[in-house]
């Protein structure tokens, strides 16, 4: 994206203050939310490991006028994809599997578990490493993402009639092509490995040594809204409530308040404090880019600047989560996305914040002294 892929300037002493009140981060917030009609919004930064700002703008719910509060879960989307990526090297550092183990074949992690052997000689050499790096050779996040079509058929029965009906279009490890679907065959390979759920895996390894406890699976309609869920909305015809997030867990299902994805940010950064849940030689590989894209690392988009993020988008969906390389992490969540534009601005909506010395952030941790400084701000 535009701001995280250029140079950062360079960010200087940061000023600390006592009150929870940013006007120049709050002004830029309602700008955007103005030009592009976004009814609810969440952001959280957090600097050295301490929770400095969070803000909540608009609303959960506007038909029954609920604000934005701390609490509220927002979709994240393609975010899920980090923390598939770090379930996956909690197995490995567990001695449970190898980034260089193949995935489906005779002796492989899923075996013939899936689909119809005997499998094709490329599908035999897809590795762990090139799922997480969106090498893999196919299934590409464009109209024929196998992630958007039949929906009623569970992941398992979506991932054997893929890799029947939907061959690879090259060489595993050679091109970089986005892929959903490569996600999902990574939560079927943390099922298998770990003997549990994906979802109950990833919340006892990853999310509860972080301290988190309402990260979960979203629903796919409005009537499966979870508790403290907001409502998404469309725009342009866009149908929010479509899609069979259910199933779609390991890429993009997960639904998250912005303050527990900045404390996820905070035990995964490579930063000194606080410790993070992964060791050192994880954090480099999960943020060291592939041959075939060197911007896209295991599960993250990377630059040399040593700043991490991912974006994530569906029908009333927008978010974004960044590390940035002088101690940095911030967390925007959205319910609603427009046109292309949108996603720019976005990406770019704290930079300046965080890169002004004169910022006055607030002298306190949020996470020890707890979210209720943080008020709506309307």
């Amino acid at each position: 994206m535009r701001y995280t892929r250029l140079l950062l300037l360079c960010l200087l002493a940061v000023n600390i203050t006592t009150a929870q009140s940013l006007p120049q981060i709050d002004s830029t917030v309602h700008a955007f939310m103005d030009r592009y009609h976004v009814p609810g919004m969440a952001i959280a930064v957090t600097y050295k490991g301490k929770l400095v700002y969070t803000g909540n703008y608009g609303y959960a719910d506007t038909s029954q006028h609920i604000p934005v509060n701390t609490q509220h879960l927002f979709r994240i989307a393609s975010v899920s994809k980090c923390i598939t990526a770090t379930a996956i090297l909690k197995l490995v550092e567990a001695k449970k599997l190898s980034l260089n183990d193949r995935v489906f074949g005779p002796n492989a992690i899923l075996g013939t578990l899936y689909g119809t052997p005997p499998y094709r000689e490329d599908l035999k050499k897809i590795t762990i490493r090139q799922l997480l790096e969106h090498t893999s050779g196919g299934w590409t996040n464009n109209g024929a993402d196998p992630m958007f079509s039949h929906p009623h058929m569970n992941a398992g029965q979506l991932i054997s009639w893929t890799i029947d009906h939907q061959p690879l279009d090259n060489i595993p490890g050679t091109v970089y092509a986005y892929s959903n679907f490569g996600y999902c065959i990574l939560g079927r390979v943390i099922e298998k490995v770990s003997g549990m759920p994906y979802e109950d895996y990833v919340k006892k390894a990853v999310l509860l040594p972080c301290g988190i406890t309402d990260m979960q699976i979203g629903g796919n309609t409005l009537a499966q809204q979870k508790p403290h869920e907001v409502v998404y909305y469309g725009q342009h015809g866009e149908q929010p409530y479509i899609y069979n997030i259910t199933r779609m867990d390991a890429h993009g299902g997960w639904i998250a308040s912005a303050t527990d994805l900045a404390r996820l940010l905070v035990y995964v950064d490579g930063f000194p404090l606080p410790p993070d849940i992964l060791n050192a030689k994880s954090v480099t590989a999960m943020t060291t880019g592939s041959e075939a894209n060197p911007g896209y690392a295991l599960g993250w988009a990377v630059n040399p600047y040593h700043n991490w993020w991912h974006s994530g988008s569906l029908p009333g969906t927008a978010s974004e989560i960044i590390r940035a390389h002088k101690g940095f992490n911030w967390v925007m969540l959205c319910n609603t996305r427009t046109d292309s534009s949108f996603f720019n601005d976005l990406d770019g909506l704290l930079w300046k914040a965080v890169n002004d010395p004169t910022t006055k952030w607030p002298d306190i941790n949020l996470f020890i002294h707890g979210t209720d400084h943080a008020v709506m701000k309307n």
